[in-house]
């Protein structure tokens, strides 16, 4: 990555802020260490800083002549400044470039705002020194906050959420206006009259959608998210799979459809997809009532927020899509990774969920504009309303002890079971659901252990043989094999088709 300005704009300071560069004459890890510290640590936001070396400086300023950086010393600092770094905690590592002005050399090192704040730096570079110190910019200098700054610095400066950062490998030109006007016009903000007439960059920082610094435009990861054609280059697997097993899971029939695209319209297509071709009603009689009820297999209200939920809630960071699997009795939203681990799984069952944190704020505020969420811990509530107006059985939210993964599992209504015993739709008896039948799941260490032993004794298995024998689906068996290769205790031999397992001992 390149340093987003040139060693004449830093020294004109007309674009950076003097407080965000600091001018060294020669590369001192003692002072150096703790600015670069501080301004991975952005307590105010500025967006961090640069530290120019081979200037010297007269009260924050550059004094000239420039005297540069021995062309012999180059590489030394360098690699002294690479070194240095890894003193930093947690692991942090600025942007280094050496640039040519005037004729002479100079190292620039541009540190932004980082993504794991906050950071610390030893307090000396004795080998002896165990203390560590999380330092921050005050005006031009760096110093050792005060206890009411560090707590500040804890409770304002916490992990940049990941749809709000900046999206180096991207440019402005991947931010498409015409997506941008849509919503804008969708939502009735008083910016899109000034989309048609002002200026691009300054509508998205408006937006808040790009970066903050003048120096450097980069869009941000909800802005490529939301308005983007093709969000998948820059988040892989940014989509919704709808899975459909008409024959059930052992059977060869498998129907796949995948939607792609800014995730509110991949959202909109996927639900009207399952509104169109997965929802259907019939009229069912009740003994008790004079009028027969329509009745649905599955109320589209529940459905639509249930995979609201996942788009909102899943890990763009991690290459797993949002599967929707669609068997003869349920049909499961699969999401990764899990919920934070303020959700608890008793609580999931108890359907008592109050999430304290949020993986996705930005990508949640938009949606809601969009009306295609609500607001927070209102998720569970309109589902099971849903639900219980439709005489639907009661769903199930599912989680593992790592919160590697969601599952919101709704059923299918009871009239639309083939069921064995007649009587149960004639009586329109409410029983439990086969649900209540199944084995109760086993923790993840064991299941891990159960389906090693079983690719022992059938090394020519298939997974979609492990989803029905172990009632799990298919993200989760592939997400199991996965931990059991990097643990080395598996491997496959031969093509997926025709190849088998190899257990090793």
């Amino acid at each position: 990555m390149a340093i987003p300005t040139s060693i004449k704009t830093l020294l004109s300071g007309d674009v950076v802020e003097w407080a965000r560069i600091e001018f060294k004459e020669t590369w001192d890890a003692a002072a150096s260490l703790k600015s670069i510290c501080a301004f991975a640590n952005d307590l105010d936001n500025w967006g961090g800083g640069y530290i120019v070396i081979g200037v010297q400086e007269n009260n924050g300023r550059p004094v000239f002549p420039l005297k540069g950086v021995p062309t012999e010393k180059l590489d030394s600092y360098q690699k002294n400044i690479f070194a240095k770094c890894k003193l930093l905690r947690p692991a942090y590592t600025p942007i280094i470039g050496v640039e040519t002005y005037q004729d002479k050399h100079f190292i620039v090192i541009w540190c932004p705002g980082g993504d794991n704040r906050p950071y610390s730096s030893p307090k000396t570079m004795e080998k002896d020194n165990k203390e560590r110190i999380h330092y921050i910019r005050k005006a031009s200098n760096t110093v050792e906050p005060s206890d009411d700054e560090e707590k500040d610095l804890f409770n304002l400066a916490n992990r940049v959420p990941f749809d709000d950062r900046v999206n180096h490998q991207a440019e402005l030109e991947d931010l498409n206006i015409t997506l941008i006007q849509n919503y804008l016009k969708e939502i009735g903000s008083s910016l899109y009259e000034k989309s048609k007439l002002g200026d691009f960059t300054e509508l998205c920082r408006d937006m808040n959608i790009i970066s903050t610094l003048p120096e450097y435009i980069k869009p941000k990861n909800v802005g490529l998210m939301f308005f983007c054609m093709e969000p998948d280059k820059f988040f892989p697997c940014t989509q919704i799979d709808i899975v459909q097993f008409p024959d059930g899971l052992g059977g060869d029939n498998i129907i796949e459809n995948t939607f792609k695209g800014p995730i509110h319209q991949q959202l909109r297509e996927a639900l009207q997809f399952i509104k169109n071709s997965i929802v259907t009603k019939k009229i069912v009689k009740s003994a008790d009532k004079a009028e027969a009820d329509w009745v649905y297999n599955y109320p589209y209200a529940a459905l639509e927020e249930a995979l609201a939920n996942a788009v909102y809630h899943r890990g763009y960071d991690i290459r797993e899509p949002i599967e929707v699997r669609i068997e003869k009795d349920m049909i499961e939203i699969v999401s990764f990774p899990g919920p934070d681990r303020s959700v608890t799984q008793e609580g999931l069952k108890r359907y008592k969920v109050s999430n304290r944190r949020y993986r996705n704020r930005r990508i949640g505020d938009i949606l809601k504009e969009l009306h295609l969420t609500e607001g927070r811990n209102t998720g569970f509530g309109k589902i099971l309303r849903a639900l219980e107006a439709n005489g639907s059985p009661k769903p199930e939210f599912e989680t593992d002890e790592d919160h590697s993964y969601f599952i919101s599992r709704l059923f299918v209504h009871e009239a639309f079971l083939k069921d064995e015993d007649s009587e149960r739709n004639q009586k329109g008896a409410e029983k439990e659901p086969k649900r209540s039948q199944k084995k109760e799941p086993k923790k993840g260490a064991e299941r891990k252990l159960d389906i090693l032993q079983k690719l022992e004794e059938n090394p020519e298995i298939t997974q979609v043989k492990l989803m029905e024998e172990f009632d799990l689906s298919r993200k989760q068996i592939q997400k199991i094999i996965k931990d059991l290769r990097e643990e080395g205790l598996v491997e496959r031999q031969g093509s997926n088709r025709s190849g088998k397992w190899i257990v090793k001992k």
